[in-house]
């Protein structure tokens, strides 16, 4: 299992967010570059990036940011928040980001989805955040009408290769993560999953690594020192 530390953007600065609330929001740290390279020094090879403020209106506001992290550290970067067009998967490319995640725009536009995946294959992810069992959209901020275990199905029968699925209501908790949903979508599912939200110890590591999963995302439970990283990469490993 592959570990994901994660750098969540808002004005080019790493924060957090509990269960999603961008009125809940704590700043960790001024320059994200630098810490890339801690986890980077860690033992991490993968990172996985969200520009919050790209998630609720589209647009990649923090690009300088992630250029800068792109050109300072060597890690396999995934990045995900306001992903909406080819145009900004291309931008996201072009620049060296590995794989690029489709929230909202796998909900509410199928032929962008199709057409990313056709161009890009294994490097578009779908990113599925659950909230009460449905697909959460636009930063969280609104639920549609899917079930999150169906249209996780839907996804793999449309040729997705990568799914991160967040259950909101844990994310940033700090109560562990829902071993359950991932227990049951590693039986259901035949791709890469990515769990995120409420990994906050090194149980929910060693839990998550006895299901097969491909990989496991930890934010807050870094930044507050409830996970060593490197102990988390060995564990995974």
């Amino acid at each position: 299992m592959n570990i994901f530390p994660a750098i969540d953007l808002v004005d080019g600065k790493a924060v957090r967010l509990f269960k999603g609330d961008y009125d809940q929001m704590t700043v960790y740290s001024h320059d994200p570059a630098d810490v890339a390279k801690e986890f980077e020094a860690n033992g991490a090879s993968y990172l996985h990036l969200v520009d919050l403020q790209g998630a609720k209106d589209g647009t990649t506001p923090n690009l300088e940011t992630i250029k800068k992290i792109r050109s300072n550290c060597g890690l396999f970067i995934e990045i995900g928040g306001g992903v909406r067009n080819i145009e900004t998967v291309k931008t996201y490319i072009d620049l060296g980001i590995d794989r690029v995640i489709l929230g909202t725009a796998a909900v509410k536009d199928l032929d962008f989805l199709k057409e990313a995946l056709s161009r890009y294959g294994e490097k578009i992810a779908v990113g599925v955040d659950i909230k009460d069992g449905f697909v959460a959209i636009k930063g969280w901020t609104q639920k549609s009408e899917y079930d999150g275990i169906e249209f996780c199905k839907k996804m793999q029968d449309l040729g997705v290769k990568t799914l991160i699925i967040t259950d909101i209501s844990k994310d940033g908790a700090m109560k562990g993560t829902n071993r359950k949903l991932y227990e049951k979508l590693s039986r259901e599912l035949s791709i890469n999953i990515t769990a995120s939200g409420g990994v906050s110890s090194i149980e929910d590591i060693k839990a998550l690594k006895e299901m097969n999963l491909y990989g496991a995302i930890i934010g807050k439970a870094y930044y507050i020192g409830a996970i060593d990283l490197k102990k988390a990469v060995e564990v995974a490993r």
